[in-house]
């Protein structure tokens, strides 16, 4: 019941509804697309590890991140039946549209509760083939002062994820799941196998006793159904390195399905959810119960070829 219902996403990258809030009139998140998964040594700087001291074997994602560019402010009302957008300044930098058509009110009479910048990525600088980019909200952190005066600054420019992030700090990935199609209820849900003596099927839930008490099928009965492609976050995973250069993470041969990485990068430690050259999301961590480390001294990122799967 913990990811109910599971059904497919509506968008190909990730939504977000919580935004942890700063004092520091900053960008509350960022985005790039998912390269791959390589393994590096570091230096264990945990206090309380076993292996304090000590180089250890630490596999990570690379996540490529073109810079975002900053294409309007959008100011929001907070009302009685919710938020309202009652503003949108667009920058003048844009790309000719003529559907679109830009306002030139002055921004500080606008009365807000609220901003978020409407960025847009830059997939054409990337090797993945991809030249539509996507756009989404970004909300800013600070005061309303402190949000207006970044966000004027930043309107029409691009931002870099070390603008963002710092290196050690915890970060939340909202990405989708890799879609796996039409799969059975041992799959799904992990029901166990029946006996090979029993009648018609092995892989299905047998008996609907616990799911039918009410007189009909439940809701929550294990049935097949399409598996994966589903929004979800991941929770305090901790980037170990921002990196600039990308002959320092290519691997031989090149990523399997992607390529090479041709702009500024992120190393997270552990695994994200998500295909490669998805759109992967993050934020400010939301749940910052673990005490945040300086960043593990890279030893070593291994740079082999990666097509001998």
């Amino acid at each position: 019941m913990q990811f109910w219902p599971r059904v497919r996403a509506r968008h190909k990258y990730a939504r977000i509804r919580r935004w942890q809030t700063t004092k520091e009139a900053k960008p509350l998140g960022f985005a790039g697309y998912k390269v791959g998964m390589t393994h590096t040594l570091i230096l264990d700087n945990n206090p309380n590890s076993l292996t304090k001291g000590a180089e250890i074997f630490c596999p990570t994602t690379v996540i490529e991140c073109p810079p975002l560019k900053v294409n309007s402010i959008i100011f929001y009302k907070n009302t009685k039946n919710g938020i309202k957008l009652t503003y949108e300044k667009i920058s003048d930098s844009n790309d000719k549209d003529p559907n679109r058509k830009t306002q030139n009110k002055n921004i500080e009479q606008v009365d807000f509760d609220f901003l978020r910048l409407k960025c847009s990525t830059q997939p054409k600088l990337t090797s993945i083939g991809k030249k539509k980019p996507e756009m989404f909200e970004i909300a800013v952190g600070g005061d309303k002062e402190q949000q207006l005066s970044y966000a004027a600054k930043k309107l029409g420019m691009k931002i870099k994820a070390e603008d963002v992030f710092k290196e050690g700090q915890l970060l939340d990935a909202h990405s989708l799941t890799k879609g796996k199609g039409f799969q059975g209820p041992v799959r799904r849900f992990g029901v166990q196998l029946r006996s090979h003596k029993s009648e018609k099927s092995r892989r299905n839930p047998g008996s609907l006793g616990p799911w039918k008490a009410q007189g009909h099928v439940m809701w929550r009965t294990a049935h097949a159904g399409k598996t994966g492609y589903n929004l979800r976050t991941e929770y305090n995973k901790q980037l170990i390195k921002i990196g600039n250069k990308a002959d320092e993470i290519n691997a031989k041969g090149g990523f399997i399905d992607y390529g090479n990485v041709k702009n500024q990068y992120l190393l997270l430690k552990g695994s994200i959810a998500g295909a490669r050259k998805r759109l992967i999301r993050f934020t400010d961590a939301a749940r910052t119960h673990k005490k945040v480390l300086e960043a593990p001294q890279l030893l070593y990122t291994s740079t082999e070829s990666k097509q001998g799967r």
